[in-house]
C-alpha cells in the first residue's frame, strides 16, 4: 500500500514536473529558434583561411613580439582561454593567447571527463523552480551534441548506469532521467531505458546484487579532456591566432584613454618561461580566463578588486579496467555525505570520483589519502561483496580545482551554481568566470568575446564555432585505424589509440614510427609494453608545443593519469628522445627526470602510494604467515645476512634456468627497499607482505617473483615477470 502511495504520489508529481519542464523547453526552443536557424551553419561562415599546419612555438613567440597590436589578448590557455582564442579569430580579429605552463595543464586536464548536461543540476532546477539552473542544462545539452560533433575522435556518447536499490526509487529517478532526455529534445544522443534486475547484473556484472531492484541507463559523453584543450589550441593556432605555451604575464599594461582620461588596459608584459627573455604584447582588448587564477589578473588590473571566485577542489582516482564493464558506467547519486561519484570506464581502466570541498589555490593540487579513501568506501557500496575493492588497486590520483562563482547565500560550495559570468572592469580587462563545466567552454567563450566586442568596438560579427571541425576531426572515421595497420603494419591497439588521439592526423604520426625490427609490428615502440604509446608520438608532442617531459607524460599522452608508475617507467627514454628533438644537454635532462618524478610523486599520487608502504608500517600477520614468509625469504638468502641483494636474486633465478636483466632486477628491488639501502631486509619483506594481505599494496613485483620462485624450484617451469600493473 504504502509504495503504491509513493508511486502515485511520485508520478504525479513527475507528470506535473514533465509538464513544467516541456512547457520550459518549448518556450526556450521557441525564443531560441532564430538564433538556432542562423548558427547552424555557423561554421560554413568562417571567412579566415586555415593553415594546413600550425607554427612551431619559436614562430609563435616571433609573432607575439613583432606585431604592434592585436585585436584581443587572452590570458589562460584552458578549455575556456583556448576557446575564446577559436571563437575571436574565426571572427576575424587579431588574437594572442599567453598560457605560464602547458595548455590544460590545470583543471581542464583533470576532469571526470564528461561531457555532460548535469542530471543533479536538473534536479535542483526542478525541486526549486529555478528557471536559471533549468538553462544551464538545456545550454550544456546542446553544447554537448556540439562537441561531440566537432570532435567525433576524441569524444563518444557513454552509457550510465543509476542502479536502484529500493522500489520507489525506480519511478521516482525513472521520471527524473526522462526529463533529462526531454530538455537535450532532438539533441538527446540516445533513449534512456529501465533494466531489470538480471538484465541490470548482465550489463554490469561487478554490482552488488543484495537488494537490487534493477537499474536507469541513460546517456552523456565522454572525452579525452587534456588532448580536447590541446585540439581546441591547435585549431585557433592553425586560424591564426598567436597561441604560446610557458608564457607568463608580469602585470598589465596600462594607458590613458584620450576621451576620459581613465587608465585602460591596453596589454601585458610577458616573460617566455624557457628563455628567461621579457616583452610587450599590446591589444585592444585583454581577457582574463585564468580558471581558478582569475582573481590574480584581476587584482593585476585593481588591488582593491574583491575576490569573485570560490575554488573547489575534485579529486578522481584510477583504477584497473576489471572494476567496470568496457562500455557503460555507474552514477551514485546520493554518496553518504550527499555528493555524486561516477565510476566509468576511460582509456581502459576505469576513474571513480569526484569530491567536492573547498581549497586554496595552487598550481600544483594534491590528492589526499582522506579523498581517496571517500571515493573508494562509495565504491565498495555499489559493488559485488565478490569484488575486493583494494587500496593498492590505485593507479593514479589527481586534484583538479573548479573555479566556482560564489554565492554570498551559500554555506558551502556544493549549493553554488556552476553558472558563469563575465565582467568588464572599469579599466576595460574583460573576465570570464565560474561553471567550471568543460562542456560549456565554447558557449563561454563566445559570450566572452560578444563581451568583449561591444565594451572595445571591435570590428566582428557573430560567433562562428558551432560546428567548427576541431584538428583531426575532417577526414576522421570510425575504421580511420584499419588503413593505420594496413598501410604501416602497426598494432590494432596502437592504431586504434592513434586514431583515437590524432584523429586524421594519426598518419603523421605513424610516418614518424620507428621500425621495431620484429616481423610484427614493423613499426611503432611502444614507451611501455602494456600501453599503447609510441616513441614517434614524443616526437609529434614535442611539434604539439610539448617542452617538457610532464607535458608528454600527462597531456599529449595520459601515462600519469592511468599508471604512475608506467609513467616513471617511461620517462628515461622520453627524457632521451625530447633531448634530441630539443638539443638538451645531460644537466637540463636530469632537470626534467626530477620535475616529472616530482610531479608524479606530488600532483598524481605516488606519494599516497608510498605512505602505504613505510619503514614504520605495521606487520599485521599471524605468526603462522611469518613463518611461511621467513622460508621464502631464507629461499633467497642462503647466507642468513637478514637481507637480500640483485646477487641473491640472480643466482635463485640461474638455478631455475630464469634470466631478468640487471636493470629490471635494481627496479624490482627499488620498489620494496624502503631506506633505499640498495637491499630489502626481511622486516622490509614482511611489511610488504602484510600491506598486500591487507590490500594496500598489489601488484608487486618482487612478492610475485618470489612466490613464483618457490612453487617452479619444485617444479621449474618459466617465470612470469612483466609488471602486473601495479597499484598505489
Amino acid at each position: 500500500m504504502a509504495f503504491q502511495k509513493a508511486v502515485k504520489g511520485t508520478v504525479l508529481i513527475g507528470g506535473g514536473a514533465i509538464a513544467t519542464v516541456f512547457g520550459l523547453s518549448q518556450f526556450s526552443q521557441y525564443r531560441n529558434k532564430h538564433g538556432t536557424l542562423g548558427n547552424v551553419q555557423a561554421a560554413e561562415a568562417v571567412t579566415v583561411p586555415i593553415k594546413n599546419d600550425f607554427p612551431t612555438r619559436e614562430e609563435q613567440i616571433l609573432t607575439l613580439k613583432n606585431t604592434s597590436e592585436f585585436d584581443v589578448l587572452i590570458i589562460g590557455g584552458g578549455a575556456t582561454g583556448c576557446g575564446c582564442a577559436l571563437d575571436a579569430v574565426t571572427r576575424g580579429l587579431k588574437t594572442a593567447l599567453l598560457e605560464r605552463d602547458d595548455f590544460s595543464s590545470g583543471t581542464s586536464s583533470r576532469s571526470t571527463k564528461l561531457i555532460h548536461g548535469g542530471v543533479r543540476y536538473l534536479q535542483k532546477a526542478i525541486m526549486k523552480l529555478d528557471f536559471e539552473q533549468y538553462k544551464m542544462v538545456k545550454e550544456a545539452l546542446q553544447e554537448r551534441a556540439n562537441l561531440l560533433e566537432i570532435a567525433p575522435h576524441l569524444s563518444a556518447p557513454l552509457p550510465i548506469m543509476l542502479p536502484v536499490y529500493k522500489w520507489w526509487q525506480l519511478p521516482y529517478y525513472w521520471i527524473g532521467i526522462k526529463l533529462y532526455d526531454l530538455v537535450a529534445g532532438s539533441q538527446c544522443l540516445k533513449r534512456s531505458y529501465v533494466l531489470s534486475k538480471s538484465r541490470a547484473l548482465e550489463h554490469f556484472p561487478m554490482l552488488r546484487k543484495d537488494k537490487l531492484v534493477g537499474a536507469i541507463v541513460y546517456y552523456d559523453g565522454q572525452h579525452n579532456d587534456a588532448r580536447m584543450n590541446l585540439a581546441i589550441a591547435l585549431t585557433a593556432a592553425r586560424y591564426g591566432a598567436a597561441t604560446a605555451n610557458y608564457t607568463e604575464v608580469l602585470r598589465l599594461l596600462k594607458s590613458t584613454d584620450p576621451g576620459s582620461g581613465r587608465q585602460r588596459v591596453c596589454g601585458a608584459r610577458c616573460r617566455d618561461v624557457l628563455t628567461g627573455q621579457e616583452f610587450d604584447v599590446r591589444a585592444k582588448c585583454v581577457i582574463n580566463a585564468t580558471g581558478p587564477f582569475t582573481d590574480s589578473v584581476r587584482k593585476m588590473d585593481d588591488q582593491e578588486v574583491p575576490n569573485i571566485c570560490q575554488p573547489s577542489a575534485g579529486v578522481h582516482i584510477v583504477m584497473p579496467g576489471y572494476y567496470s564493464p568496457d562500455n557503460m558506467g555507474l552514477l551514485d547519486p546520493a554518496t553518504s555525505d550527499g555528493r555524486v561519484i561516477f565510476f566509468l570506464p576511460w582509456q581502459k581502466m576505469t576513474i571513480a570520483g569526484t569530491t567536492d570541498s573547498p581549497t586554496d589555490v595552487t598550481s600544483h593540487p594534491i590528492p589526499t589519502e582522506e579523498d581517496i579513501n571517500f571515493i573508494l568506501s562509495e565504491v565498495r557500496n555499489y559493488l559485488s561483496v565478490d569484488v575486493e575493492v583494494r587500496r593498492g588497486d590505485v593507479l593514479a590520483a589527481w586534484s583538479g580545482i573548479r573555479p566556482l562563482v560564489t554565492d554570498p547565500n551559500s554555506k558551502d560550495t556544493q549549493s553554488i551554481c556552476r553558472n558563469h559570468v563575465v565582467a568588464v572592469s572599469d579599466s576595460g580587462l574583460v573576465t570570464i568566470a565560474g561553471s567550471g563545466k568543460w562542456t560549456t567552454y565554447r558557449a563561454m567563450a563566445q559570450d566572452t568575446i560578444d563581451a568583449a566586442i561591444q565594451a572595445h568596438n571591435l570590428p566582428a560579427g557573430s560567433s562562428k564555432t558551432i560546428g567548427l571541425l576541431l584538428q583531426g576531426a575532417e577526414d576522421w572515421s570510425p575504421t580511420l585505424y584499419i588503413r593505420l595497420v594496413q598501410d604501416y603494419g602497426l598494432e590494432s591497439e596502437v592504431a586504434q589509440h592513434l586514431a583515437s588521439t590524432y584523429g586524421d592526423k594519426a598518419f603523421e604520426v605513424a610516418k614518424i614510427a620507428q621500425v621495431t625490427g620484429k616481423r610484427w609490428p614493423i613499426v611503432g615502440k611502444r614507451l611501455v609494453s602494456e600501453f599503447p604509446y609510441i616513441e614517434a608520438e614524443v616526437i609529434y608532442g614535442v611539434k604539439e608545443y610539448a617542452r617538457t617531459a610532464v607535458d608528454i607524460i600527462s597531456r599529449r599522452t595520459r601515462l600519469a593519469f592511468l599508471n604512475v608508475q608506467a609513467a616513471e617507467e617511461a620517462l628515461p627514454r622520453i627524457v632521451d628522445i625530447m633531448g634530441k628533438e630539443l638539443n638538451w644537454n645531460e644537466q637540463k635532462k636530469k632537470e626534467e627526470l626530477e620535475a616529472a618524478r616530482k610531479f608524479l610523486y606530488y600532483e598524481m599520487g605516488y606519494k599516497v602510494k608510498s605512505d602505504q608502504l613505510t619503514d614504520s608500517s605495521e606487520i599485521t600477520l599471524v605468526p603462522s604467515d611469518i613463518e611461511r614468509y621467513k622460508k621464502r625469504f631464507h629461499m633467497f638468502d642462503k647466507d642468513k645476512k637478514g637481507f637480500i641483494t640483485i646477487l641473491d636474486v640472480q643466482r635463485v633465478l640461474e638455478s631455475i634456468s630464469v634470466q631478468i636483466d640487471e636493470k629490471t632486477l635494481h627496479d624490482i628491488l627499488n620498489e620494496v627497499d624502503l631506506n633505499k639501502n640498495g637491499q630489502v631486509e626481511l622486516i622490509e619483506f614482511l611489511q610488504l607482505m602484510s600491506a598486500i594481505q591487507k590490500g594496500h599494496v598489489s601488484g608487486s613485483r618482487l612478492a610475485v617473483l618470489m612466490k613464483t620462485a618457490e612453487e617452479n624450484l619444485r617444479q621449474r617451469v618459466v617465470i612470469p615477470v612483466d609488471r602486473s600493473g601495479g597499484g598505489l
